[in-house]
């Protein structure tokens, strides 16, 4: 009976462990978590406008990884043209223009290890950013304020499409 009574409360704590994991999944997960902010935010803070266009004109476009959807598939690379930072913002994704996805760029280092505004892909082709594939239509930069730049990512769903 001494060493029954241990077992058994051991056996009761690990059950409610287990039914308070499930009911915080089933609560985070419930919905359609396709569109779901709870799993994948469908707005992407970058930050200040001039900070991050001063930094695309030093070490070339950013790239995100993974953040197109839930499962985390897509790389979403950020360019920004132009003196103004308020304009000039365009999003790609991070394989070729009319090519296959499963076709990720590499982008190319200068000398001193900075980032360009060129692209290494899946064939070995060098590509400008502006080569890259577009976005589907709702993936788009987002200047607020005039000062604040954010990434729409409403236009992509959790199948990556």
């Amino acid at each position: 009976m001494r060493a029954l009574l241990p077992n058994l409360g051991g056996l009761v704590v690990l059950g409610l462990i287990g039914l308070m994991l499930w009911g915080f999944a089933a609560y985070i997960s419930r919905g359609d978590a396709s569109t779901s902010d709870r799993l994948a935010p469908s707005n992407l803070r970058v930050g200040s406008v001039t900070n991050v266009a001063d930094e695309i004109v030093d070490k070339g476009p950013i790239l995100f990884p993974g953040l197109g959807t839930t499962e985390g598939e897509r790389t979403i690379v950020l360019d920004h043209t132009g003196d103004d930072p308020t304009t000039g913002w365009v999003v790609y994704y991070a394989y070729p223009a009319g090519g296959d996805e499963r076709c990720a760029v590499e982008q190319v280092r200068d000398a001193d290890g900075e980032g360009t505004r060129e692209f290494l892909d899946c064939d070995g082709n060098i590509i400008d950013v502006s080569e890259l594939s577009p976005p589907p239509a709702g993936v788009n930069p987002v200047v607020e304020n005039q000062r604040l730049l954010s990434i729409d990512l409403s236009g992509v769903t959790s199948d990556g499409n």
